[in-house]
């Protein structure tokens, strides 16, 4: 018997079996896989049978601005993301400083932030007609130049404060990882702290560095609420007046095909540069390096700046937000539709937080059942739709859902002799399936990092007591995974709160949620009628960031110990 074998029977484990077309749970994964996937398959088709006269009429119009701004915002927030993450992430893990501590997951925060949320608070406050610029021209006089805030430039550092988590979380678990010893070994050979950073830490830590940076810059190119308050003509705004402007569904399809190729693109050249990646730490047991406590001006001097970076991209827009609530509450501002808003919102959030929890459910265990490449496949395919902006499965949403309504009514015109109207098209059916799309990546890799830490002697003592697959399933592994699945239902729940441009493509027609509320307040400059749903938006927001600060924790000191 081969070495393998011998340690798989001494664990009661079993080689995994290939994948029969008779086993119901793989299948079931397989046909929820291949569900979720249709609508990104039907984009990707577009590419492949392009309409002549809709790209000269895009190139004539707006192509080459929305190429030239969407490379704009990748440089500059793929530059700012990277800079500020990484610099956060190697000040509190190699520094002690006062208030470090509550840093650390101080610094989080900002993902509880919708980039749209922040942007028309700085907008409010920094513009011409702000508090800031008007007291600049009492104190100084009307000649004060200030920057102009609605500005590419404004867009990138909007996006560059709500991002740069992505970046510092990853960036600094990668720092925590690794070895005093190395860095030491560095040290006694004449490198100081600072070519230590260049020459060692960063590049050992440049895998998890460029796998947050692609996290942020794809969520950069699906905001829609942001670019669409500050003008920045964009492929998700090019995408939202096709199709409410001109009413062209094919054009709608060429500028979604053309956004995904960006996407993919990043994607790509995201797993090609971790690829290429030849540093190496092969001591994982060594203990992670002790901070250097910074005294006098330097460790203040490291207090203001990530007090800055929290006050300036968290802080500020919530103390904002809360004042405008609070003088809008009971006023002329205050819109008394409130509590439909939110009603409608939670109601989105419930029912796709348990589709999607269900759908990741039956996919993980398929996979879990069976460990055959086909079915390995089929989970890649149900995680694509999280590296897409919302606005690309929306358009590959309404395509199928068109299909479907139109050989429906004209099934029923034939045998009956009445039709049955649009009844996918417009509906919650649509868009909670396009947020099954979007975010049933999340969900699954939750349901599936629980799953894996099941035994696999409990599934054959279950099998062996003449349980079936499903028994087992509902009688033993949900209950042993309540807390994933707990989890994977907040993080969806909080992702379709702050969803915009799929909702504002799909809604049925006027369905209101709290995203579309702030969007269509703020496009009119209504500051404080938008805050009480805005700061909803991000009280929700916070939670998973603390789930994340939490589990953070727990991993720094695992790893100290």
């Amino acid at each position: 018997m081969a070495t393998s074998e011998v340690k798989s029977v001494a664990f009661g484990l079993r080689h995994p079996k290939p994948w029969r077309p008779r086993d119901p749970w793989p299948l079931a994964a397989g046909a929820v896989a291949l569900l979720v996937a249709t609508p990104i398959l039907i984009v990707v088709s577009s590419i492949a049978t392009p309409s002549l006269d809709v790209w000269k009429h895009l190139w004539e119009t707006q192509l080459t601005e929305l190429i030239w701004n969407t490379l704009i915002l990748i440089a500059g927030v793929g530059l700012g993301v990277a800079v500020l993450g990484t610099g956060l992430a190697w000040l509190v893990t190699m520094y002690r400083f006062p208030g470090r501590a509550a840093f650390e997951w101080l610094l989080i925060l900002p993902l509880a932030m919708p980039a749209y949320v922040i942007g028309f608070v700085f907008l409010a406050i920094f513009d011409y007609a702000g508090p800031v610029q008007s007291w600049l021209r009492h104190a100084f006089g009307p000649g004060i130049w200030f920057p102009d805030v609605a500005s590419p430039g404004g867009v990138v550092l909007v996006m560059t404060l709500v991002l740069y988590p992505y970046v510092y979380l990853l960036a600094r678990a990668a720092f925590l990882e690794q070895s005093e010893a190395t860095l030491e070994a560095a040290h006694a050979l004449g490198a100081n702290r600072r070519k230590v950073f260049w020459k060692v830490a960063l590049p050992l830590a440049r895998p998890s560095i460029v796998a947050g940076l692609a996290l942020a810059l794809m969520e950069a190119l699906a905001d829609f609420g942001t670019v669409a308050i500050y003008g920045f003509d964009t492929f998700t705004v090019a995408i939202y007046r096709v199709w409410f402007g001109l009413f062209d569904r094919g054009a709608a399809t060429e500028l979604a095909s053309l956004l995904l190729l960006f996407t993919l693109t990043l994607y790509l050249l995201e797993r090609s540069l971790r690829g290429r990646a030849r540093f190496y730490q092969i001591d994982g047991k060594a203990r992670p390096a002790i901070p250097k406590k910074l005294t006098g001006w330097k460790a203040w001097t490291a207090s203001g700046m990530a007090g800055l970076v929290v006050g300036v991209a968290f802080l500020l827009p919530v103390a904002q937000l809360i004042l405008w609530s609070v003088t809008a509450f009971g006023g002329p501002d205050y819109d008394s539709r409130y509590p439909v808003y939110m009603l409608n919102t939670l109601t989105l959030g419930v029912i796709t937080a348990a589709v999607a929890v269900a759908a990741a459910v039956v996919v993980g265990y398929g996979l879990r059942l069976s460990r055959s490449r086909l079915v390995a496949a089929f989970g890649r395919i149900a995680s694509m739709g999280y590296a897409l902006p919302g606005s690309v499965i929306a358009v590959g949403v309404l395509v199928p859902l068109a299909f479907i309504d139109h050989s429906l009514d004209a099934l029923l015109l034939a045998f009956w002799g009445t039709g049955s109207g649009l009844l996918l098209t417009g509906s919650m059916v649509g868009l909670v399936f396009a947020y099954l799309v979007r975010f049933l990546a999340v969900s699954c890799q939750t349901v599936e990092a629980s799953l894996v830490k099941i035994t696999p002697n409990m599934d054959m003592a279950g099998r062996s007591l003449g349980v079936s697959q499903g028994g087992v399933l509902w009688r033993i592994h949900l209950p042993l995974i309540r807390g994933g699945l707990c989890t994977a239902a907040i993080l969806v729940f909080v992702d379709v709160i702050k969803e915009m441009p799929a909702t504002l493509l799909l809604r049925p027609f006027g369905y209101e949620t709290l995203a579309l509320r702030v969007w269509e307040l703020t496009s009119e400059s209504l500051w404080q009628a938008a805050a009480l749903p805005a700061l909803t938006i991000v009280a929700v927001g916070i939670l998973p960031v603390l789930i994340l600060a939490r589990t953070s924790v727990r991993h720094d000191e695992t790893s100290v110990s």
